[in-house]
């Protein structure tokens, strides 16, 4: 279960780094809309190009956008299912405690020494 966990994790990790590359590598269509729109076309044709917004960037990045958020549900599932969750301390054994020094009832002075004359 434990190497099942670990391979979760693995996916995990480099599906969210490949939406984060895939993100970034995308252009901007939002930065083409001015020079497109004010050429005269006004059609979304011009923002997104021919083949629509849905090239091989943006199906890519659905893809492992998907994969990370199943494989996110997939480890909230094996968490809720363990019956071990975080640090164990049950089997913790304490040593000798600490010996601490006694306070005593009686109060002590509490003015400070007044400071010695120097002599010369």
């Amino acid at each position: 279960m434990e190497a099942f966990k670990t391979v979760i994790w693995i996916v995990n990790i480099i599906a969210a780094l490949a939406v984060i590359v895939l993100v970034l590598l995308q252009h901007g269509k939002g930065a083409d809309a001015g020079a497109t729109f004010g050429s005269g076309s006004g059609s979304a044709q011009g923002v997104f190009g021919s083949a629509g917004n849905a090239n091989f960037l943006s199906r890519t990045t659905a893809i492992a956008a998907t994969i990370f958020f199943a494989t996110c549900m997939a480890m909230v599932y094996i968490h809720s299912n363990t019956t071990r969750h975080g640090l164990d301390f049950s089997n913790v054994k304490q040593s000798a405690p600490v010996q601490t020094k006694a306070v005593s009832d009686t109060p002590t002075d509490t003015q400070p020494a007044a400071p010695q004359p120097q002599q010369q």
